[in-house]
């Protein structure tokens, strides 16, 4: 029996209601056929080279720019958003030299983890109650998740290029909930950016080529995250202490005076995730890093790739007290750590760094790390 519209309605309501119920902070819907541009503007991103090493946009761009690719059985599209809005400017971090600054959405649990289990709840009801089919999805996923919020009238795509909400500013974690039903849609949301630049101005590497662009290869998210080398040379000190991710343009948002502090426990910020010492973080060897980063989304960078940040943040402090951390970190397994150590060497210790580099450079088999060593003073061999 086909549902009629007033059928459908109510359905949607219902629908709305529990994912409210589970703790989601927004719930719109909108349809697959929604973002006809998308295609055009992926298409654009990776023939820029913007993606970086990030080859997987590229291989799944197809079912990335049309949900019915995807799945073709999908009729709409449940977009929900979950506030993970912080208790004050995590920029306050950044003055803070001797201790890490780790992105907003890492300061707890996985929000992978929290988003998929809330949306199989919510999703599975829905197929109980209409025999529907569903699929859920969570960031890791090929979907365009904030242009399908715009679309269903979550928020607006920024000049940033992340989602903006006039209820939750830029702190709104993504969902998707495809089903066979048709369902009403909602109305998009319109840019409400008007002049504003905040966000490009700010950003620490120039990582936005122009409004509604972003070039992930120059961004400290990619080169924190994704990047698996050394981080290039021009943007380590723009790093300061910001270890993984960077929230400068979210932040900077004005549209956050509007927005409210993550109100559910599980989404407030672990203490020990809010400034953490770099002296504690550099010593962490792969099993301490994994208990420590237990359940956090900064466990599947690794520890290699890690303290790599950690000893970035160490050259950027001016302390010291670090050179310890530093010294014997030159000394690590990884070559990535070895890398980035001697970059601190060189910015803590210029003369203890010129009188080792010669020796250093002729018993390192590696040929990055022979290079950092080689990057500053007379050329050497």
């Amino acid at each position: 029996m086909t549902a009629t519209p007033k059928q459908l309605a109510a359905e949607k309501a219902r629908l709305v209601a529990d994912a409210l119920a589970e703790g989601f902070s927004a719930v719109r819907i909108t349809a697959p056929d929604a973002i006809p541009l998308a295609p055009e503007r992926l298409d654009a991103f990776l023939k820029d080279g913007h993606h970086g090493s990030m080859g997987w946009m590229a291989e799944t761009a197809e079912r990335r720019a049309d949900p019915r690719v995807l799945w073709p059985d999908v009729r709409s599209v449940v977009m929900l958003g979950l506030n993970y809005g912080p208790d004050e400017d995590p920029r306050s971090l950044l003055e803070a030299r001797t201790r890490g600054n780790i992105s907003v959405y890492a300061r707890n649990r996985d929000y992978h983890d929290i988003i998929k289990g809330k949306l199989k709840l919510v999703a599975g009801r829905l197929a109980s109650r209409t025999g529907a089919e569903v699929k859920v999805f969570v960031d890791t996923a090929p979907v365009m998740e904030k242009p399908l919020g715009e679309a269903s009238g979550l928020g607006w795509q920024g000049k940033h290029t992340n989602l903006v909400s006039r209820e939750f500013g830029s702190w709104l974690f993504l969902g998707s909930i495809f089903t066979a039903l048709e369902l009403p849609v909602d109305a998009p949301e319109r840019d409400h950016c008007g002049k504003c630049r905040a966000c490009l101005d700010c950003c620490p590497t120039q990582a936005f080529p122009a409004p509604y662009r972003i070039d992930a290869r120059r961004c400290i998210s990619y080169l924190t995250i994704e990047n698996a080398g050394p981080i290039p040379l021009e943007f380590r000190e723009a790093m300061g202490n910001r270890i993984y991710g960077c929230d400068d343009c979210l932040a900077a948002c004005p549209w956050n005076k509007f927005a409210k502090s993550a109100s559910e426990m599980k989404l407030k910020a672990r203490p020990e995730f809010e400034g953490p010492r770099l002296s504690d973080l550099a010593a962490l060897d792969d099993a301490a890093f994994r208990a420590f980063f237990s359940g956090s989304p900064v466990k599947r960078i690794g520890r290699d790739r890690f303290v790599r940040n950690v000893l970035v943040a160490i050259g950027n402090s001016g302390e010291g007290d670090l050179l310890p951390a530093v010294r014997r970190l030159l000394a690590d397994p990884a070559p990535v750590v070895r890398g980035a150590a001697v970059w601190a060497l060189s910015r803590l210790a210029p003369e203890a760094f010129f009188a080792a580099r010669i020796e250093a450079v002729a018993s390192e088999d590696d040929e990055a790390v022979k290079q950092e060593w080689r990057a500053l003073g007379p050329a050497i061999g």
